[in-house]
């Protein structure tokens, strides 16, 4: 049972391998019919590819020329775009001039200015879209003709159709785009810029020039921008659209041609009439008073070019033309525009610095160092970079020549006070010389705020120049204080010189306690004192006026004091005799007084009279009360009454009319009397007492 099962599998299988035989005699059959197919079509596809071969040639070469073609063509189709949208542009250009012309408003003008140059920017690139892309455009085309001429690639009716193009695009640029650039509506807009450009510049005023304006917070301010933001928006605008045009050169001379004639008339507007009047080499002819004046002028005129008109002018230059260039231009435009006038400054200055060094002109010339100096940090800024550096070398050369000058007046002031070249003999009435007042008042104003730090600093700058940079220098103070010891030593040794030739004795005291009395208090509290210092004063002139004062009591007065000698005068004769012999040395002593002394001061004056007081009353009164009785003491003036003549004698008042009172005073009291009182009568008939007034020395302040 088990063998016949195996045997059955064994015929089933043989089975299926006959059918799988069969199966795949029957592929092997398909497969030899399908060879013989596929043969038969590569053979037909073979046949085919040679029948086709031309036509994909053809089809190849079409697509090559179509490319050839467009390429040649689409950069002329470009061309004619720009030649149409330049069209519009110029038709907009001309629409918006007409507007422009029409509009009265200011500030609708300007912002159709704004439109206006929009328009010209955009026509400008496309005249130059048309000039760069119009050779080559051209060229391509031509290429195309010629090549389709010479390949007959195409009909003929296409080919000239193509030809005839290229000869109307080609003449239409060759004659257009000049046309365009050069004689057309651009041209003529870019003149009808500049025409805008200058108005719009000469609009821009510098207002309320020098008026100084409150800022809110308490400070002035002198500066205010020129133009509104508007206005400058509109001018940068067409400053740069000129630039692009090639119009560079034109706008920057209209440029600094219309804002340095603005800012010279602004400066004119102040009167600077001295700039025009004189010369520099003529500053010598002129007076005093108007060269004082003007150099006051120039000092405020030349601060408020530089802090105002210049600064104002230097943000619109940069504001206007700062773009342009990458900010190369703008600069050298605006030193352009200032250079002219200040040229003119440093010439009047120069002038003032080289002319003779008088010794009024110390305090002017350093006015005009100490406004360089002020302005030094501000000049540099205003005129900063490469473009600004000739105007900085010429104020600093002006700095040099003021402090040269401003040393030499100084130091030949001295020389003069040294030389006594004033020419002048010593006051014959005792009294301080013309000299001494100029030159303590001199000093006193030189040492005072406004000029001791000028000085120093001229003194300080001097020495560094003679010593070199690097060598230590004395203290400013200590500069100043030797110089003004070294004027004062002089005008001491000039004083000695004088008081040395008079030959009378009391006037040679009188004039020395005048002239250092005065020196030490017009010094005394003031910054010329403090600089030399109190104990220099006192030991140099305080000690020497009261020591000169002593010796003029003594003098002057010391002598009467020997007429009243009590002793030995029992007799009514000699008492008789020595009170007579004072009372007429009295009246020549007080016709000296009147005639030939003077003491200006009057705290001086009082000082001198009770010092006399104090010498004469108390021993004429004690005499008069010793010998009462061997004299008519009633016959003899009164000690009240000598020294209200003392009092006269140094009264400050006016001698001639009290005297007078005090004559008819003495007459009524001793009239019908003999000695004395006859001799005060003819005293008075002589008109000495009416001659007690000064002699009209000058006593105030140079």
């Amino acid at each position: 049972m088990e063998n016949y099962s195996v045997l059955s599998d064994l015929q089933l299988t043989c089975t299926d391998l006959k059918t799988l035989l069969k199966s795949s005699e029957n592929l092997q059959t398909n497969l030899q019919k399908h060879e013989e197919n596929f043969n038969n079509l590569q053979e037909s596809l073979s046949v085919a590819s040679r029948r086709l071969a031309p036509l994909q040639s053809l089809s190849i070469a079409s697509k090559a020329l179509e490319t050839r073609i467009n390429r040649a063509v689409s950069p002329a189709l470009v061309l004619i775009d720009g030649f149409k949208i330049s069209e519009s542009l110029q038709r907009k250009l001309v629409s918006i001039l007409t507007k422009l012309l029409g509009q009265k408003s200011e500030n609708r003008r300007l912002r159709l200015l704004i439109k206006y140059v929009d328009c010209v920017d955009k026509l400008n690139i496309a005249i130059n879209l048309i000039s760069q892309e119009g050779g080559p455009a051209i060229q391509r085309l031509q290429e195309v003709v010629e090549f389709l001429s010479r390949t007959k690639a195409t009909d003929q009716f296409r080919t000239h159709r193509l030809r005839e193009t290229l000869v109307t695009l080609k003449a239409l640029y060759e004659t257009e785009v000049d046309s365009m650039k050069f004689d057309g509506l651009l041209d003529e807009a870019l003149l009808n810029l500049q025409d805008e450009f200058e108005g719009i510049l000469l609009q821009l005023r510098h207002h309320n020039i020098g008026v100084q304006v409150d800022d809110g917070d308490g400070e002035m301010m002198g500066v205010v921008e020129l133009g509104t933001d508007l206005d400058v928006e509109v001018l940068r605008r067409i400053s740069e659209t000129l630039a692009a045009n090639d119009c560079l050169d034109i706008c920057i001379d209209i440029f600094v041609k219309v804002r340095y004639k603005r800012a010279a008339k602004a400066l004119m507007k102040l009167n600077p009439d001295y700039l025009r009047t004189y010369k520099p080499e003529e500053i010598d002819q002129m007076e005093w008073e108007n060269l004082e004046t003007s150099i006051t002028l120039w000092t405020q005129h030349f601060e408020l070019a530089v802090q105002n008109v210049f600064v104002s002018e230097k943000t619109l230059c940069n504001q206007v033309l700062g773009n342009i260039m990458d900010g190369l231009v703008w600069q050298e435009c605006f030193v352009k525009i200032a250079d002219k006038i200040m040229a003119v400054f440093f010439r009047f200055g120069e002038g003032v610095a080289r002319s003779n060094k008088e010794p009024q002109k110390l305090f002017k010339l350093l006015d005009m160092f100490n406004s360089l100096e002020n302005l030094k940090t501000e000049f540099s800024d205003v005129f900063e970079g490469e473009a600004g550096a000739d105007i900085c070398m010429r104020f600093r050369e002006l700095e040099k020549l003021l402090i040269h000058a401003s040393s030499k007046v100084y130091w030949e002031f001295g020389l003069q006070i040294e030389g006594n070249q004033d020419g002048l003999p010593p006051p014959q009435d005792g009294t301080v010389p013309k000299l001494v007042r100029y030159a303590i008042n001199y000093l006193k104003y030189l040492t005072t705020d406004n000029y001791n730090e000028p000085m120093a600093q001229v003194l300080r700058t001097k020495q560094i120049w003679k010593a070199g940079v690097h060598t230590a220098c004395e203290p400013e103070d200590n500069l100043l204080k030797d110089a003004v010891s070294n004027v004062m030593e002089a005008l001491h040794r000039n004083i000695e010189s004088k008081r040395s030739s008079y030959k009378d004795k009391v006037l040679y005291h009188v004039f020395t306690m005048n002239t250092y009395w005065y020196i030490y208090m017009r010094t005394r509290n003031t910054e010329l004192g403090k600089l030399l210092g109190e104990s220099y004063m006192r030991k140099n002139y305080k000690v020497v006026a009261e020591e000169a004062a002593y010796l003029y009591e003594k003098q002057a007065w010391g002598g009467l004091v020997r007429f009243l000698d009590k002793q030995d005068n029992s007799e009514e004769g000699d008492a008789k005799g020595k009170i007579e012999d004072f009372l007429k040395g009295f009246e020549l002593v007080a016709q000296r007084h009147t005639s030939r002394y003077s003491i200006p001061e009057a705290d001086l004056r009082e000082q001198i009279k009770e010092a006399t007081i104090k010498l004469l009353i108390p021993p004429y009164s004690e005499f008069l009360d010793t010998f009462s009785s061997v004299l008519d003491v009633n016959s003899y003036p009164s000690p009240d009454m000598i020294e209200a003549l003392i009092g006269q004698i140094f009264s400050g008042n006016d001698r001639k009319s009290s005297m007078g009172s005090m004559r008819r005073e003495t007459k009524e009291q001793f009239e019908g009397r003999n000695s004395v009182s006859s001799d005060i009568e003819q005293m008075s008939g002589h008109g000495s007492f009416s001659r007690f007034q000064r002699n009209g020395s000058n006593t105030s302040d140079a």
